[in-house]
This record gives C-alpha cells, structure tokens and sequence, in this order.
C-alpha cells in the first residue's frame, strides 16, 4: 500500500487538487447566485424594456445613459470538464452557467446605477456578451466572459 502510495502521489496530487477545485468552485458559484437571487429581488420594481420611448417629453423628468459590466471567469475543473464535452459533443453546463450569471450580473449592475439616478424606467435596453481570453491564449480557449448592460435611464415627471 505504501508502496502504492508512492508511486502514484503526484496523481493522488492532482486528484486533491482537482476535488478542491471542484469544491471551491461549486460553493463560490452558489454564493454568487444566491446574491443575485437576493439583488434581484430588490430590483424587481425598476422595469428594463427593450422597446425606445413610449412617453411624451413633457412626461420625461430626466434621462441619461446607465451601463452595467461583468467579467465572469471560469475554474479550471469546469474549463476541464467543458474540454471533455467538447470531445463527445452536447451541452456545454459550464458555459451556460457562466454566461448566465455575467448576464445577471450586468444587468443587475445597469439597474443599480438607475435606481441611485432615481430613474423609473430603463428603455431601449440593450445586453452584448463577448469572451475574453479566446485570443490571448494559444489553445484558443475561453477564460472569462464579459456581458455588458446598457440603456436609457428615465425618471418620469410624477406631476
């Protein structure tokens, strides 16, 4: 057994380490759901449409631009596991998740930035995600993703 142990310590090294990074990985991206959840919740009153101004100027108090931006990164055990999906073809659960939550995020971010404008109503929203890292590495692979918020906060003449 020792013996065993010996010669395989650096897989049962890589194995800890893959474990822990799964474990880190997991509860990191619960907690940050679990603020989004919360954040969510508090913003639900600030409506965000996609559709340009229905209201008449004189209606119109104020208005200006408000953007929101998140860079989310991915773990290497779902980097890995994303690698091995890759190879037999389906869904991507990974990649999913990351992008869900960056496009959250920024959102969430964008109606922060609205509401301390004490605005209303975003309109014309608009939501843009890109990868980043895809080009800065040679084996061409994702590392973060980037989704960015933006719109036209209004804040309503309540006269």
């Amino acid at each position: 057994m020792t013996d065993f142990l010996i010669n395989n310590s650096d897989l049962i090294i890589f194995g800890i380490l893959i474990m822990l990074g799964y474990v880190t990985g997991s509860i990191a991206e619960k907690r940050h759901y679990a603020s989004i959840k919360e954040r969510e919740e508090e913003m639900v009153k600030l409506p965000v449409v996609s559709i340009r101004n229905v209201y008449p100027d004189s209606d119109i108090l104020d208005s200006g631009l408000v953007m929101g931006s998140a860079v989310i990164s991915i773990d290497y055990f779902k980097r890995f596991l994303a690698i091995l999906r890759n190879l037999f073809g389906g869904r991507v659960r990974s990649y999913e998740s990351l992008v869900d939550r960056a496009r959250r995020e920024a959102i969430l971010r964008m109606k922060e930035k609205a509401r301390r404008n004490n605005a209303d109503i975003i309109i014309n929203f608009r939501l843009e995600t890109s990868a980043i890292g895809k080009s800065a590495n040679r084996k061409r692979q994702i590392g973060s993703v980037e989704a960015l918020a933006y719109g036209t906060a209004i804040s309503l003449n309540k006269t």
